[in-house]
């Protein structure tokens, strides 16, 4: 009896840990994938983020490969990492999810990436919090696409976030109102070991794994870019 209750624990056990790695890395995979769509979209000529709204971008954040469902307007849900400038460079990640709201007139069932730009201090303050909703706690706008379409417009004023995406190669501005962002906790236990506040992790109060360094070295590498512009 006794001898086949022990392989049984063993089993348990072994259960248990494959079931904490795979989840492990299912929040180190967002974090690299999301590092891959940055380098993919700032890599193409002539378009992406353009380098005047990168490098004054106080917070960056990125949903690879969201899924939207319906036709033209649909439920949305994704989930991302993001990061924000700090005295020392860009913070440690935080983890999150977005659902729900209007995401402009697109057709079909396909994913798109998402990258969010917050670009001033009450922004980067909403980001903090454990959730909010864009377009009405936040505001937020398709940004310009292009290296230099910024010159001639007013994005500096028209929204606290500016936010794009791109599906099937085309890249865009897109239309976020209505939809929630809140934070992703599961994905934090897993990646940090422990909760960790949004607040905590974007305002460089803890140091950044190395396993967040794929997306934190690339955000630095190409918002550096963006400034020696």
């Amino acid at each position: 009896m006794k001898k086949s209750v022990l392989p049984l624990l063993l089993l348990s056990v072994t259960l248990a840990g494959a079931a904490s790695d795979q989840s492990d890395n299912k929040a180190t995979q967002r974090v690299q994938s999301s590092a891959d769509v940055l380098n993919e979209i700032q890599a193409a000529p002539d378009k992406g983020i353009p380098e005047d709204v990168l490098s004054s971008a106080e917070c960056v954040a990125v949903v690879p490969s969201m899924l939207k469902a319906g036709f033209v307007v649909g439920g949305r849900y994704g989930r991302g990492v993001a990061s924000c400038r700090t005295p020392k460079g860009w913070s440690a990640p935080t983890f999150f999810r977005i659902e729900g709201g209007s995401f402009g007139l697109q057709i079909g069932g396909e994913a798109v990436d998402l990258v969010m730009l917050v670009m001033n201090k009450d922004g980067m303050k909403k980001m903090m919090s454990s959730k909010f909703k864009l377009g009405a706690d936040a505001s937020v706008a398709a940004g310009p696409v292009g290296r230099h379409a910024a010159a001639d417009t007013d994005w500096k004023l028209r929204a606290q976030i500016l936010s794009y995406s791109r599906s099937r190669g085309v890249f865009g501005g897109l239309e976020l109102n209505g939809a929630v962002v809140t934070q992703d906790k599961n994905a934090t236990r897993d990646f940090y070991g422990h909760m960790v506040l949004s607040k905590t992790s974007l305002q460089g109060q803890i140091e950044a794994p190395k396993e967040a360094y794929p997306f934190l070295e690339t955000l630095a590498k190409w918002a550096k870019a963006a400034a020696g512009k």
